[in-house]
């Protein structure tokens, strides 16, 4: 039988009906756009998303025919809390890139917290300080506390559910990173009441029921964006990793059932995910993190104006062989790993007189990939074991010129996904494997049919690309001094 997903990214949400035989029908999109009230702001309606989510599952389901299951994929660490008795939001929802939390950061560290900004707790922190000063109303369970995944298994079954997923605990700074389980110093240090909280349920495996949609299916699957598009590109076992080059870039990759390095951020500045848990055990694997990725061409066609289209790098870039030595750091929001330099900018070097536009839209491609390959040598480095494919996903997975440069920079065979958002096929194999659509992981790792493969050609000039980053950084040396 099929699967319906219902996929909420950070622009904007889709539902689709998933065949047993891994292809994605029935489709429907709608924008949902966050608003930014003034710099470093991120908030949206979740009552407005609420009612997108019922519009785009109702005519998914209409095409698509009767399904056997829900699986859910969503943007990670948006922060949303509603009242338990109207089911309405007390306040906009944070948007997992909001900034106004970053002295609420600095502050848990005096409590021997690493949080950064863009997790759950101090949004939920202060979203309760604003709305709920002395948590009366929290600690008496009026309150509900969920990210975009518990809101949506709220939405779908008419307020019966109120839970989350492993994956998307694990990345709201509010639980034990080795069990995935609330954690009682966090939750009092930022005085955040357990009876807000949703039960976590494991990924795949059945956890309510979806009763306002037609036939009333269970939800058997949820998972964060990442986590979701790790298992859509068959990325289930220690060995291949993906990379999904959007706005930013998430290269992700499966370690096994043994937590593995620190709590926060490893030695090579990667970061430590649940894959997903399945009959209550866990799967742990690692993140390396791009902050600007996608951003760099949206740079090139709407602020300089020298691509009409993203997909027209692909052809400019074509018209030179090389960028006769111009280096680009895709540097716009700074440098995420293995660097973690929020000052770091992004710059061009090796520009002459005869650089023309060609060689610009080239170098801006090239250095998205050397960053790539950035993060697949930090990845190797905190997963103890090398990479030997690499697998993406993702608007840029469909431009030919990024790719090979990417399979240059990595000396990697570089294999793209057949679904540009990978995020909505893995929701539906964690549903599907809970009902039987697929047997298990061997099945799921089986759909997994890229294609094409791009192998690697000349090597590029790594020591170049070194001596470029090293330029970028700290050029705002006050930012480049905050951690997190």
């Amino acid at each position: 039988m099929s699967i319906l997903v219902v996929d909420v990214g950070t622009s904007g949400l889709r539902a689709a009906v998933v065949r047993p035989d891994a292809t994605v029908t029935a489709e429907h999109y709608r924008p949902c756009l966050p608003d930014s009230p003034m710099q470093g702001l991120v908030e949206f309606d979740a009552g407005a998303m609420a009612e997108l989510i019922l519009e785009v599952a109702n005519l998914a389901l209409a095409e698509g025919g009767p399904v056997e299951a829900v699986g859910i994929a969503n943007q990670r660490a948006s922060t949303i809390i509603w009242d338990r008795a109207t089911g309405k939001p007390i306040a906009p929802a944070l948007g997992w890139q909001d900034l106004r939390t970053i002295g609420d950061c600095f502050e848990a560290q005096a409590h021997g917290l690493r949080l950064a900004p863009n997790l759950s707790a101090t949004k939920v922190k202060h979203l309760l300080d604003l709305h709920d000063p002395d948590r009366a109303r929290a600690e008496a369970g009026e309150l509900c506390f969920g990210t975009v995944d518990t809101w949506v298994a709220w939405v779908l079954s008419g307020g019966a559910l109120h839970i989350t997923d492993a994956t998307n605990a694990a990345v709201t700074g509010l639980v034990d990173p080795a069990s995935a389980s609330w954690d009682d110093h966090a939750l009092d240090a930022l005085r955040i009441p357990r009876a807000m909280l949703p039960t976590v349920v494991d990924s795949t495996g059945a956890c309510g029921t979806a009763s306002v949609l037609p036939g009333a299916p269970p939800i058997t699957g949820i998972a964060g964006d990442q986590q979701a598009s790790l298992v859509g590109q068959g990325c289930v076992v220690p060995g291949p990793a993906k990379i999904t080059f959007g706005t930013g870039g998430m290269l992700d990759r499966v370690l096994g059932d043994t937590f593995v390095g620190d709590a926060t951020r490893n030695t090579g500045g990667t970061f430590p995910i649940v894959c997903w848990r399945e009959a209550g055990k866990l799967t742990f694997g690692i993140e390396a993190v791009m902050l600007s990725a996608g951003t760099n061409v949206e740079w090139l066609r709407d602020d300089l104006c020298v691509i009409p289209t993203s997909e027209a790098s692909h052809d400019i870039a074509s018209e030179c062989d090389t960028t006769d030595g111009v280096v680009y750091v895709p540097a716009l929001l700074g440098l995420g790993t293995p660097h973690w330099d929020y000052g770091a900018r992004g710059s061009l070097f090796g520009i002459t007189r005869g650089t023309g536009r060609p060689q610009i839209v080239r170098a801006v491609l090239e250095g998205i990939a050397e960053r790539g390959a950035d993060l697949v040598i930090a990845a190797e480095t905190d997963g103890d074991a090398a990479i030997p494919i690499l697998r993406v996903d993702g608007g840029m997975s469909r431009n030919p010129t990024f790719v090979q440069a990417l399979a240059n920079a990595t000396q990697r065979p570089v294999e793209i996904s057949p679904i540009a958002e990978a995020t909505t096929l893995g929701a539906a194999l964690l549903a599907g494997m809970a009902v039987g659509t697929w047997s298990g992981w061997d099945d799921v790792a089986a759909t997994w049919r890229p294609t094409t493969t791009v192998e690697p050609g000349d090597a590029t000039d790594r020591d170049r690309w070194a001596r470029a980053v090293d330029r970028a950084k700290a050029w705002h040396p006050e930012l480049s001094g905050i951690d997190f």
